[in-house]
Parts: C-alpha cells; sequence; structure tokens
C-alpha cells in the first residue's frame, strides 16, 4: 500500500523528512507558504551529510483544500503556529486519517487530540495522534532548499489520553516503514511521553542557554560555566520525568538512566557546531516556541512534585526575553 501523505509546514524538518519519504516511495504532499511558486517550478534540494537529493517535482499546495484525502497528516509547523491547525486540517481529515507530529516539546499530542477531537471537524472523538522525535540538525537556507548537518533519526510513539505507554501500533510500524524506504533510521517506542522526557534533556538547556548566551553548541560546550549550567537542567529534567511517571505507577516511575546525562554533553560536545532552531527564532525576531519546549514539562513536574527551579528561571529569562520589544 502506497500512503499519502500531507506536510503541513514544509521547513527544515517537514522538508526534510517529506522529502526522504518521497524519496521512499510515498505520496508527499507539501503545504507551503513563501516558497510556493519556487517550489512548483524547482522542487526541492536536500543538502546533507548523508548524500544530496533533490527532487525536481513535487505536489504542492499553497492551501490544504486543493490536496486529496490524506492517510496521515505530518505536522511539523512551529508550535507557536498551532493556532492555525483548526483552519489547516478539516479540509484533509478523513475518519481514518492519522495525526502524526514533529513538533517539539510535551503535551503537544494531548493538544492536538482536543483540538481535532471537536465536533466541528467532524472527527472522531478519539482520533489516532502519533509523535515523532526528530533526532536532526537541519537547517532552511533558501527557498525550497534544506541543509542536513547532522543525525537524522527519528522515534515514532502512539499517543493515549491516560498518558500510559501505548505500545507499537500495525499501522505506526507500517509508518516506520516508509520513513526507512526513504532512509531514515527509525525506532519505535512504546512509552511516548518518556521519550518526550528524554528529547526535552537536550532541548531545555541548549535550546534555551543558545538564546541567552548568544552560542552555538559549540561555543557553550567550550565554557564549563555554560556546561555545568547545560548538566543542571538535564538533572532536573531526569527527576521530572520520574516524578511525572510514579503519578502513575508509584514507586516505579518513567526511569531516564543517569548516565544519559555524560552520553549527550558528550555527543554535544562532537556535533557540528549547530545554531539552535530556538537562536534562528529568536535572532530572526520570530516567537519562541516556549510553552511547549519549557511551559508544559515545568507544570507538568511542578504538579508531579519535581523540584525544577534552574528550568524555571530560564523560562521567566526567556519569557522576558521573548516579550521585548526588538531581538539584537
Amino acid at each position: 500500500m502506497v500512503r499519502r501523505y500531507a506536510i503541513i509546514g514544509t521547513g527544515a524538518i517537514g522538508g526534510y523528512y517529506g522529502a526522504c519519504l518521497q524519496r521512499g516511495g510515498a505520496e508527499v504532499h507539501f503545504l507551503l507558504h513563501s516558497d510556493y511558486d519556487h517550489v512548483v517550478n524547482h522542487g526541492l534540494v536536500i543538502e546533507s551529510v548523508a548524500g544530496d537529493f533533490a527532487l525536481p517535482k513535487v505536489y504542492a499546495h499553497r492551501h490544504t483544500d486543493t490536496m486529496p484525502p490524506i492517510d496521515v497528516v505530518i505536522i511539523a509547523l512551529k508550535t507557536t503556529q498551532n493556532a492555525l491547525l483548526p483552519q489547516l486540517l478539516p479540509p484533509i481529515l478523513g475518519p481514518e486519517t492519522a495525526l502524526l507530529t514533529l513538533q517539539n516539546g510535551f503535551g503537544i499530542e494531548a493538544e492536538l487530540a482536543h483540538w481535532v477531537g471537536h465536533d466541528q471537524l467532524a472527527r472522531p472523538q478519539n482520533p489516532t495522534i502519533l509523535g515523532g522525535l526528530c533526532m536532526i540538525c537541519a537547517n532552511k537556507v533558501g527557498p525550497g532548499t534544506i541543509r542536513h548537518l547532522d543525525y537524522g533519526s527519528v522515534l515514532l510513539g502512539q499517543h493515549r489520553a491516560d498518558h500510559q505507554p501505548a505500545g507499537v501500533s500495525p499501522l505506526l510500524s507500517a509508518i516506520g516503514q516508509d520513513f526507512q524506504a526513504g532512509q531514515v533510521t527509525v525506532d519505535m517506542v512504546d512509552d511516548l511521553r518518556l521519550a518526550r522526557w528524554r528529547k526535552l534533556m537536550w532541548n531545555i538547556p541548549f535550546n534555551g542557554l543558545s538564546v541567552v548566551m548568544n552560542a552555538t553548541t559549540a561555543e557553550m560546550m567550550a565554557d564549563p560555566t555554560i556546561r555545568q549550567l547545560a548538566e543542571q537542567l538535564m538533572v532536573e529534567v531526569l527527576g521530572a520525568a520520574q516524578c511525572d511517571g510514579d503519578r502513575f505507577s508509584p514507586g516505579q516511575g518513567r526511569h531516564l538512566p543517569p548516565e544519559l546525562i555524560a552520553h549527550m554533553l558528550t555527543h554535544t560536545e562532537h556535533m557540528a557546531p549547530y545554531r539552535t532552531s530556538m537562536k534562528i527564532d529568536f535572532d530572526q525576531g520570530r516567537p519562541l516556541e516556549l510553552e511547549a519546549i519549557y511551559g508544559n514539562p515545568l507544570r507538568a513536574a511542578q504538579a508531579a512534585g519535581a523540584a525544577v527551579p534552574t528550568i524555571e528561571s530560564l523560562y521567566h529569562q526567556l519569557k522576558a526575553m521573548d516579550c521585548a520589544p526588538k531581538h539584537q
């Protein structure tokens, strides 16, 4: 079966993974804005450490209402644009359409399930919501052009309303096979919420500190003080995950191994110098994804009784910087 995908948000993430899916044989429809004319005429170009490739012809759309019925909607917008989803999604949602969010942060799947479960979207009350965690360094460097700098794998999991592990469904496995056909390394996770906490162990320190410290990953890792602060933030995320799991299974928790901290620091030290997505947004004067990456996990941690003072301090500092009248 050839699945039909819609990419909502053809930036670095949506463009890269959508292009890989098309390369693997899937039918992919891309929602574009400023790049529409360029992509219609020239297609998509991926400059990748794993090997460059181009798609001279793609299904490009200015609006979702020109798309055909879709099997899997991939949401790759910034979470600050999620208010657009109630207008973008209805034309392409059928009774069996699954939604896969590739967005950063925490609590995204629950918000998405709430929105698409509303009667006005003509959806079942328990839509299939999937989450993908993209382990990638990539930037959009020009119209229809994405530069893939490092990594590139994706973790896929299924959302459950009760936040318990959902296992791996046949649909999730099939989507994973489509990614693999496009030369993307895929891992399946039983517990999507735990995987979200795991990725936050990197995103919370390095996205926020890159803005506050005006630094790339290489510059942050070269500074012992920033490195120590990043490590403290990781310790707090690890503790928050443990407490979050204890809410559902007292004494068991959601365990992230302590050695993961050293592992992530070492990997960051050796990755190609990278300006995080939050730093790029800040430099370009765009709103920061603060609620998804900081606010939601902070509130979940506090509700579970976890002490996260460093995360809270960084969150409020970033909010103040985000609200400043001018980004320099």
